[in-house]
Protein backbone atom coordinates (compact mmCIF):
# COMPACT_ATOMS: atom_id res chain seq x y z
CA UNK A 1 0.00 0.00 0.00
CA UNK A 2 1.15 3.18 -0.95
CA UNK A 3 -0.01 6.52 0.72
CA UNK A 4 0.77 10.26 -0.17
CA UNK A 5 0.48 13.70 1.26
CA UNK A 6 -1.41 16.02 -0.83
CA UNK A 7 -2.95 19.93 -0.92
CA UNK A 8 -6.55 19.54 -1.28
CA UNK A 9 -8.67 22.58 -1.13
CA UNK A 10 -6.12 24.23 0.92
CA UNK A 11 -5.54 21.34 3.16
CA UNK A 12 -2.47 18.66 3.44
CA UNK A 13 -4.41 15.38 4.05
CA UNK A 14 -3.43 11.26 3.15
CA UNK A 15 -4.00 9.68 -0.22
CA UNK A 16 -3.80 6.55 -1.51
CA UNK A 17 -1.13 6.63 -4.27
CA UNK A 18 -2.58 4.08 -7.13
CA UNK A 19 -2.28 2.97 -10.96
CA UNK A 20 -5.01 5.12 -11.45
CA UNK A 21 -4.11 8.30 -10.11
CA UNK A 22 -4.45 9.77 -6.01
CA UNK A 23 -7.36 8.83 -4.29
CA UNK A 24 -7.64 10.94 -1.09
CA UNK A 25 -9.07 9.50 1.96
CA UNK A 26 -11.74 12.21 2.55
CA UNK A 27 -13.31 10.63 -0.42
CA UNK A 28 -13.39 6.88 1.36
CA UNK A 29 -14.80 8.20 4.27
CA UNK A 30 -17.82 9.82 2.36
CA UNK A 31 -18.16 7.09 -0.22
CA UNK A 32 -18.12 4.23 2.90
CA UNK A 33 -19.09 6.03 5.47
CA UNK A 34 -15.99 5.62 7.59
CA UNK A 35 -13.79 7.18 9.64
CA UNK A 36 -10.03 7.08 8.77
CA UNK A 37 -7.70 10.24 9.84
CA UNK A 38 -7.44 12.06 6.96
CA UNK A 39 -3.56 13.30 8.32
CA UNK A 40 -0.90 11.02 8.23
CA UNK A 41 0.55 11.65 11.31
CA UNK A 42 -2.79 11.09 13.45
CA UNK A 43 -3.43 7.84 11.53
CA UNK A 44 -0.41 6.77 12.55
CA UNK A 45 -0.45 8.23 16.24
CA UNK A 46 -4.20 6.49 16.53
CA UNK A 47 -2.47 2.63 15.22
CA UNK A 48 -4.89 3.25 12.33
CA UNK A 49 -1.98 2.66 9.61
CA UNK A 50 -1.91 -0.91 10.28
CA UNK A 51 -5.74 -1.77 9.97
CA UNK A 52 -6.48 0.66 7.27
CA UNK A 53 -3.72 -1.83 5.44
CA UNK A 54 -4.94 -4.81 6.46
CA UNK A 55 -8.45 -3.27 5.27
CA UNK A 56 -6.40 -2.86 1.97
CA UNK A 57 -5.25 -6.36 0.82
CA UNK A 58 -8.66 -7.74 2.11
CA UNK A 59 -10.59 -6.12 -1.03
CA UNK A 60 -9.98 -2.35 0.01
CA UNK A 61 -8.48 -2.26 -3.39
CA UNK A 62 -11.54 -3.36 -5.02
CA UNK A 63 -13.31 -0.62 -3.37
CA UNK A 64 -10.77 1.97 -4.10
CA UNK A 65 -11.15 0.55 -7.74
CA UNK A 66 -14.63 2.26 -8.28
CA UNK A 67 -14.00 5.33 -6.57
CA UNK A 68 -12.71 8.63 -8.53
CA UNK A 69 -9.28 9.29 -8.68
CA UNK A 70 -6.99 12.55 -9.41
CA UNK A 71 -4.60 12.30 -11.97
CA UNK A 72 -0.88 11.97 -10.67
CA UNK A 73 0.35 14.70 -12.51
CA UNK A 74 -2.20 17.34 -11.56
CA UNK A 75 -1.91 16.76 -7.73
CA UNK A 76 0.25 19.22 -5.24
CA UNK A 77 2.23 16.37 -3.37
CA UNK A 78 2.88 17.50 0.43
CA UNK A 79 5.80 16.59 2.90
CA UNK A 80 4.37 13.25 5.04
CA UNK A 81 3.63 15.40 7.90
CA UNK A 82 5.19 18.64 9.22
CA UNK A 83 6.16 17.65 12.92
CA UNK A 84 6.97 14.08 13.56
CA UNK A 85 7.95 13.30 16.82
CA UNK A 86 11.78 12.78 16.45
CA UNK A 87 13.97 12.55 13.50
CA UNK A 88 16.71 10.21 14.31
CA UNK A 89 19.75 10.71 11.85
CA UNK A 90 22.96 8.05 11.13
CA UNK A 91 25.74 9.25 9.76
CA UNK A 92 28.80 7.46 7.55
CA UNK A 93 26.22 4.19 7.59
CA UNK A 94 27.83 3.13 4.29
CA UNK A 95 31.85 2.40 4.04
CA UNK A 96 32.67 4.43 1.35
CA UNK A 97 30.77 7.29 2.83
CA UNK A 98 32.12 7.23 6.16
CA UNK A 99 35.83 6.64 4.99
CA UNK A 100 35.01 9.97 2.76
CA UNK A 101 34.43 12.18 6.14
CA UNK A 102 36.46 10.88 8.79
CA UNK A 103 39.22 9.23 6.17
CA UNK A 104 38.55 5.72 8.20
CA UNK A 105 36.86 3.16 8.40
CA UNK A 106 34.08 3.44 10.18
CA UNK A 107 33.18 3.05 14.12
CA UNK A 108 31.96 -0.40 16.04
CA UNK A 109 28.55 2.09 16.66
CA UNK A 110 26.12 4.36 14.84
CA UNK A 111 27.37 7.82 14.47
CA UNK A 112 23.63 9.28 15.35
CA UNK A 113 22.26 13.33 15.54
CA UNK A 114 18.74 14.42 15.77
CA UNK A 115 17.19 17.23 12.87
CA UNK A 116 14.74 19.72 14.48
CA UNK A 117 11.40 20.12 13.03
CA UNK A 118 12.08 23.74 11.83
CA UNK A 119 14.58 22.20 9.54
CA UNK A 120 11.69 20.44 7.62
CA UNK A 121 10.57 21.01 4.11
CA UNK A 122 8.95 18.95 1.49
CA UNK A 123 9.00 18.51 -2.18
CA UNK A 124 9.15 21.24 -4.23
CA UNK A 125 9.88 23.62 -1.29
CA UNK A 126 13.41 25.57 -1.70
CA UNK A 127 16.64 24.45 0.45
CA UNK A 128 17.89 27.67 1.58
CA UNK A 129 21.61 28.05 1.80
CA UNK A 130 22.89 30.22 5.06
CA UNK A 131 24.35 33.16 3.66
CA UNK A 132 28.18 32.73 5.66
CA UNK A 133 27.92 29.18 6.24
CA UNK A 134 30.09 28.06 3.73
CA UNK A 135 29.36 24.72 1.39
CA UNK A 136 26.03 23.10 2.15
CA UNK A 137 25.74 19.53 0.60
CA UNK A 138 22.93 17.28 0.45
CA UNK A 139 22.34 13.19 1.01
CA UNK A 140 19.87 11.17 -0.38
CA UNK A 141 18.73 8.67 2.07
CA UNK A 142 15.90 6.09 2.92
CA UNK A 143 13.80 6.81 5.48
CA UNK A 144 12.29 4.59 8.26
CA UNK A 145 8.96 5.90 9.40
CA UNK A 146 8.09 3.70 13.16
CA UNK A 147 4.01 2.55 13.05
CA UNK A 148 4.35 1.45 16.67
CA UNK A 149 6.20 2.19 20.26
CA UNK A 150 9.19 0.04 20.24
CA UNK A 151 10.89 0.14 23.58
CA UNK A 152 14.62 -1.99 23.65
CA UNK A 153 13.52 -4.19 20.78
CA UNK A 154 15.77 -7.40 19.14
CA UNK A 155 16.98 -6.55 15.61
CA UNK A 156 15.02 -9.81 15.22
CA UNK A 157 11.88 -7.92 16.08
CA UNK A 158 13.01 -4.59 14.89
CA UNK A 159 11.48 -4.57 11.67
CA UNK A 160 8.00 -5.41 12.95
CA UNK A 161 7.51 -1.87 14.16
CA UNK A 162 8.54 -0.09 10.51
CA UNK A 163 4.95 1.34 9.25
CA UNK A 164 6.96 1.94 5.55
CA UNK A 165 9.79 3.53 4.31
CA UNK A 166 9.95 7.49 2.49
CA UNK A 167 12.54 9.51 0.78
CA UNK A 168 14.47 11.91 2.43
CA UNK A 169 17.71 14.64 1.73
CA UNK A 170 19.78 15.37 4.77
CA UNK A 171 21.71 18.54 4.31
CA UNK A 172 25.01 20.32 6.18
CA UNK A 173 27.23 23.16 6.45
CA UNK A 174 30.05 21.18 5.51
CA UNK A 175 32.79 23.43 6.53
CA UNK A 176 31.37 24.08 9.83
CA UNK A 177 30.98 20.39 10.36
CA UNK A 178 34.85 19.87 9.69
CA UNK A 179 36.41 22.63 11.69
CA UNK A 180 34.94 20.30 14.13
CA UNK A 181 33.68 17.09 14.39
CA UNK A 182 31.64 18.42 17.64
CA UNK A 183 30.09 20.70 15.69
CA UNK A 184 27.98 17.93 13.67
CA UNK A 185 24.37 18.95 15.48
CA UNK A 186 24.57 22.47 14.29
CA UNK A 187 26.08 22.08 10.83
CA UNK A 188 22.87 20.36 10.49
CA UNK A 189 20.31 21.85 12.00
CA UNK A 190 19.75 25.06 9.54
CA UNK A 191 16.44 25.42 8.31
CA UNK A 192 15.32 23.61 5.68
CA UNK A 193 18.16 21.55 6.04
CA UNK A 194 15.75 18.22 5.75
CA UNK A 195 13.37 17.29 3.49
CA UNK A 196 11.03 14.03 3.74
CA UNK A 197 9.26 12.84 0.56
CA UNK A 198 5.43 12.89 0.34
CA UNK A 199 4.92 9.07 -0.14
CA UNK A 200 4.72 6.24 2.64
CA UNK A 201 5.28 2.65 0.89
CA UNK A 202 4.58 0.08 3.60
CA UNK A 203 6.95 -3.07 4.11
CA UNK A 204 5.32 -5.25 2.00
CA UNK A 205 5.72 -3.13 -0.72
CA UNK A 206 9.58 -4.08 -0.53
CA UNK A 207 9.97 -8.37 -0.41
CA UNK A 208 13.78 -7.24 -1.94
CA UNK A 209 14.93 -4.56 0.46
CA UNK A 210 18.29 -5.53 0.97
CA UNK A 211 19.05 -5.02 -3.12
CA UNK A 212 16.73 -0.90 -2.99
CA UNK A 213 18.64 0.94 -4.61
CA UNK A 214 19.10 4.41 -2.95
CA UNK A 215 20.55 7.27 -5.44
CA UNK A 216 21.55 10.87 -5.06
CA UNK A 217 20.59 12.91 -7.98
CA UNK A 218 22.21 16.50 -8.93
CA UNK A 219 20.71 18.72 -11.66
CA UNK A 220 19.26 15.62 -13.29
CA UNK A 221 22.67 13.26 -13.05
CA UNK A 222 23.18 10.29 -10.73
CA UNK A 223 26.61 11.45 -8.77
CA UNK A 224 25.94 8.38 -6.07
CA UNK A 225 24.00 5.26 -5.75
CA UNK A 226 24.18 2.17 -3.03
CA UNK A 227 22.07 -0.53 -1.71
CA UNK A 228 21.00 -1.16 1.41
CA UNK A 229 22.64 -4.61 2.15
CA UNK A 230 25.64 -2.13 1.56
CA UNK A 231 24.99 -0.37 4.82
CA UNK A 232 27.01 -0.74 7.80
CA UNK A 233 24.31 -0.70 10.28
CA UNK A 234 21.16 -2.97 9.02
CA UNK A 235 17.87 -1.07 9.30
CA UNK A 236 16.87 -3.17 11.73
CA UNK A 237 19.69 -3.03 13.45
CA UNK A 238 19.47 0.56 13.92
CA UNK A 239 15.90 -0.07 15.29
CA UNK A 240 17.19 -2.43 17.77
CA UNK A 241 20.23 0.13 18.72
CA UNK A 242 17.97 3.13 18.88
CA UNK A 243 14.99 1.82 20.57
CA UNK A 244 17.50 0.84 23.55
CA UNK A 245 18.39 4.11 23.43
CA UNK A 246 15.40 5.63 23.97
CA UNK A 247 11.73 4.90 22.89
CA UNK A 248 10.45 5.33 19.68
CA UNK A 249 7.15 6.32 19.10
CA UNK A 250 4.78 6.08 15.77
CA UNK A 251 5.51 8.94 13.20
CA UNK A 252 9.15 8.57 14.81
CA UNK A 253 11.68 9.29 11.56
CA UNK A 254 14.91 6.86 10.97
CA UNK A 255 16.83 8.56 8.38
CA UNK A 256 19.59 5.61 7.77
CA UNK A 257 22.67 7.41 6.03
CA UNK A 258 23.41 8.13 2.52
CA UNK A 259 25.59 6.44 -0.88
CA UNK A 260 27.13 9.66 -1.25
CA UNK A 261 26.69 13.57 -1.08
CA UNK A 262 26.81 16.55 -3.19
CA UNK A 263 27.86 19.94 -2.73
CA UNK A 264 24.90 22.58 -3.68
CA UNK A 265 24.14 25.76 -5.08
CA UNK A 266 21.80 28.30 -5.80
CA UNK A 267 19.93 26.97 -8.47
CA UNK A 268 20.62 23.33 -8.46
CA UNK A 269 17.84 20.58 -8.37
CA UNK A 270 19.02 17.94 -6.21
CA UNK A 271 16.84 14.76 -5.61
CA UNK A 272 16.31 11.12 -3.86
CA UNK A 273 15.38 8.38 -5.84
CA UNK A 274 13.84 4.98 -4.38
CA UNK A 275 12.06 2.69 -6.30
CA UNK A 276 8.45 2.19 -5.67
CA UNK A 277 8.57 5.88 -3.85
CA UNK A 278 8.14 9.52 -6.07
CA UNK A 279 11.27 10.79 -6.86
CA UNK A 280 11.97 13.96 -4.10
CA UNK A 281 12.91 16.67 -5.58
CA UNK A 282 14.01 20.15 -4.09
CA UNK A 283 15.76 23.56 -5.28
CA UNK A 284 18.41 25.04 -3.96
CA UNK A 285 18.56 29.02 -3.42
CA UNK A 286 20.33 31.75 -1.24
CA UNK A 287 18.73 31.90 2.35
CA UNK A 288 18.99 34.26 5.07
CA UNK A 289 22.21 35.10 7.35
CA UNK A 290 23.00 33.68 10.29
CA UNK A 291 26.17 34.81 11.21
Amino acid sequence: MKLVTIELQGQEQAAFLTDRGVIPLTWLNEDQNSDWHTNLFTLLQNQQLKTLQDWYVSGGQETLAALPALPGHDVSYRVLYRQPGKMIGVGMNYLAKAIELSGRPPEDEPVIFLKPDTSLIGPGEAIQLPDGAGQVTAEAELAIVIGQTCRNVSEDDAMNYVAGYTTSLDMTAKEIHARNPRFMQRAKSFDTFLSLGSCLSTPDEYVDLPNLKVETVLNGEVMHHNTVNRMIFSPSYLISFLSRMMTLHPGDIILTGTPGSVVIEAGDEVECRIAELKTLSNPVENGISFY
